[in-house]
């Protein structure tokens, strides 16, 4: 049995013992959009702490102690603010009504749990920026399911065995990429060897191809206020890559439908994805999109330079 049947099982039996479990289970699971709403919250919430503009770190292991230690709070004022759940009386929320606390780790399995959360729901929550995943799920909180605390809050965790307790909402599902963190050391050195925000721009969007570029990245890069205007047109860096046959996609519909057609991942918003193309024939059997009256299509690392099209206009 793979793992998703198992914890689909899993998960039949705790909604089944528990309907408090099961009513808040429901009510995050219908919620619009909320696995996407979710991991981009947990992006955001790493994003701030990092907060590459003003420090240049890209990397969740350059915080401080103090810093990571806040990171659970910071995604607790996060889901609320995204999902807008009610204040809670004696946990951080109410969800469907019921007293929910929040609880986040860096480390799977990690959760504090504080004493007074006995008997009431905690919504775990996990993500590793180093993977690109995360999880979170529903536990109902027990004394016997509990290792005790040796810290001077005794907060306690959850018993490896037990963690089958867990009504997971979301199980590994996928992070929004950290690009400077996961990009091969060599690229990301020459990026940060440009002296100037609008050259390490540059050097990012040739050297992370393909790959969906966030507005975070973007910021660490540039280390500028204006960091977006470096990479549009008019200067930016969708100018001066336009010789090197560079387009650069951002979360405009028209872009998207380009990046769809090119077969390149598509920008979600606040994202960027840079791609280099080539002039192609009608007959070729290559996937392509229609630019300056032309057909394009991704340029293989054999085939020269050449300037690219214009991209349309930024009208969503």
């Amino acid at each position: 049995m793979d793992v998703s049947a198992a914890l689909n099982i899993q998960n039949r039996a705790l909604l089944q013992e528990d309907p408090e479990l099961a009513a808040v289970w429901a009510h995050l699971q219908e919620m619009d959009s909320a696995e996407q709403r979710f991991a981009r919250a947990l992006r955001d919430t790493i994003d701030q702490l990092l907060n590459g503009e003003d420090t240049g770190r890209y990397d969740w292991k350059s915080l401080y102690k103090t810093e990571k230690t806040h990171a659970g709070t910071m995604v607790e004022i996060k889901l609320q603010r995204e999902f807008r759940f009610d204040d809670g009386i004696d946990m951080d929320y109410r969800i469907a009504g019921i007293e929910v606390d929040c609880k986040y780790s860096q480390k799977f399995g990690g959760w504090m749990i504080p004493p007074e959360a006995q008997d009431h729901l905690c919504l775990l929550v996990w993500a590793d920026d180093s993977k690109s995943r995360w999880s979170a799920g529903l536990f109902r909180v027990k004394d016997e399911w509990l290792n005790r605390g040796n810290n001077r809050d005794l907060k306690l965790t959850v018993k490896a065995d037990h963690r089958d307790k867990i009504a997971w909402l979301w199980w590994d599902a996928e992070l929004p990429e950290n690009v400077l963190l996961h990009m091969p050391a060599a690229d990301r050195d020459a990026v940060f060897a440009q002296k100037s925000g609008q050259a390490r721009l540059n050097e990012l969007f040739r050297r992370a191809q393909n790959r969906r570029i966030g507005r975070n990245v973007v910021r660490t890069v540039a280390q500028q206020k204006d960091y977006m205007k470096r990479v549009r047109g008019n200067g930016g860096s969708r100018s001066a890559l336009r010789s090197e046959g560079i387009l650069i996609m951002g979360d405009y519909e028209s872009h998207r439908r380009i990046a769809s057609e090119l077969g390149v991942p598509v920008p979600q918003e606040g994202e960027f994805v840079s791609t280099r193309v080539v002039e192609v024939s009608p007959q070729s059997n290559r996937r392509s999109v229609t630019l300056d009256g032309r057909l394009w299509a991704c340029a293989s690392p054999e085939e020269g330079l050449a300037a690219a099209p214009s991209l349309p206009s930024h009208s969503k």
